[in-house]
């Protein structure tokens, strides 16, 4: 039988809670994600449940938010502004690619808050407030190769971030269509390189001064 978590350990509780949600939300998205199972799985009672999260919106918005935040916290471990131009853009994409590639409950989660229109988030501070920090880092990696003249001039550090995320999403969010439609496996590791491989070139030969 399933051991019930008390109150005399409310971090763990909230933790097991988030990690369930996170797992039942991603598996079946919001509409068909059921509270009872939420519950049953982190091994509290719905009473605890609703004591912490308040409803199934505000538990669904909470989880956005950690899942945005873990992501958050590792590229600000990252360090680019304090690395070389070329190898800070390496990195960034090198991360976002494998991040998303180890944590395919994420991209579940954001395919289906865009289902809604962001109707959860579009109301969080805390989702806006943390994009900040990542946006004046690449800002001043694209700073710092413009001005060693490796990098062209006049790059949004937003666009570039919004194609570097991308060029890897709709990749992995799509394989098992595209790997279908051109017959080819896209989750092997060779096919996975491959696309890195690809990114990365394609983000770095936009970056190149253009040629007068």
């Amino acid at each position: 039988m399933q051991k019930t978590i008390t109150k005399r350990n409310p971090e763990l509780t909230k933790e097991r809670i988030l990690e369930a949600a996170t797992e039942e939300f991603a598996q079946k998205g919001y509409g068909s994600a059921r509270v009872d199972a939420i519950a049953l799985a982190a091994g509290v009672n719905k009473r605890m449940l609703y004591h912490y999260y308040g409803n199934k919106d505000a538990l669904f918005l909470a989880i956005l938010e950690r899942a945005y935040q873990n992501i958050r916290d590792h590229e600000r471990a990252l360090d680019l502004q304090h690395l070389e131009p070329v190898v800070a853009m390496r990195e960034l994409i090198r991360f976002t690619f494998w991040y998303f590639v180890e944590h395919p409950e994420f991209i579940r989660l954001l395919n289906n808050e865009n289902l809604y229109g962001a109707a959860h988030i579009k109301g969080s501070k805390r989702v806006l407030s943390m994009h900040s920090p990542l946006l004046w880092q690449l800002q001043e990696v694209l700073r710092k190769g413009e001005g060693q003249g490796i990098f062209r001039s006049g790059v949004s550090p937003l666009q570039l971030y919004i194609s570097v995320a991308g060029l890897g999403y709709f990749y992995l969010s799509n394989s098992a269509t595209l790997g279908t439609v051109f017959g080819r496996d896209l989750g092997k590791r060779k096919a996975l390189h491959e696309r890195l491989e690809h990114i990365t070139d394609m983000v770095l030969s936009y970056l190149r001064p253009v040629e007068s």
